[in-house]
């Protein structure tokens, strides 16, 4: 199985493939393979006629499923976004399973609700506190260089990457809704696909999640 990641940001370009080759491993689970992610702006991504364009592109790398995230940003009804992009996607990629996630204000609140996970790497502070609400405050990128150490700024294209390879998926699960949505569509996409997860989502993070 493969899956074909689209992506807005330049340094989702790498993060989004790394984060879920991390849940294929954490579902031990092989033969799921992650394509070199499509990036495409924003604007192409939340109208119908661009995002069929998008997703027709990606068609011809020939996946078994296909994966879509995008910041929610400033949206005050994300969900309600990405059900909307959800059934337009859904009948462009037809009968390929297709998903769009869309991660409230942004892919690095899920940093900050792990950042203990962090502490030390990549000019994490060592004192550094997750948010108790991380998917709430805007600026989220704003809110990791908050966590660092004096002097340090978080730089998207440079540690998107590593954080996402180093950041604790269960903390994160726990804190982050739209991070559980994600946990819940690589599932999803899995067995559209006649994967069969061992167990899904990993037992040891549902406690106290929902």
């Amino acid at each position: 199985m493969t899956i074909q990641p689209i992506v807005e940001g330049h340094g989702e370009i790498g993060a989004v493939p790394e984060l879920l080759r991390r849940l294929v491993a954490e579902a031990a689970y092989p033969d799921i393979s992650i394509l070199k992610a499509i990036r495409s702006h924003r604007a192409n991504l939340v109208r119908q006629v661009s995002l069929d364009t998008v997703i027709q592109v990606a068609r011809t790398r020939n996946p078994d499923a296909i994966l879509i995230l995008l910041d929610g940003d400033d949206d005050p009804c994300p969900g309600v976004l990405a059900q909307q992009l959800n059934a337009w996607a859904k009948v462009s990629a037809a009968p390929m399973p297709c998903e769009i996630i869309v991660a409230q204000r942004e892919y690095e609140a899920w940093f900050l609700g792990a950042i203990e996970s962090l502490r030390g790497k990549r000019g994490i502070s060592e004192t550094a506190v997750s948010d108790t609400a991380p998917e709430t405050p805007r600026d989220a990128k704003g809110r990791v260089s908050s966590k660092m150490i004096a002097g340090r700024f978080y730089v998207p294209t440079s540690d998107q990457v590593p954080l996402t390879s180093l950041f604790d998926m269960q903390s994160a699960y726990h804190a982050c809704r739209s991070f559980r949505k994600m946990v819940k569509v690589f599932g999803g996409l899995a067995e559209a696909c006649g994967v069969v997860l061992p167990a899904w989502p990993p037992a040891h993070w549902i406690t106290a999640a929902e």
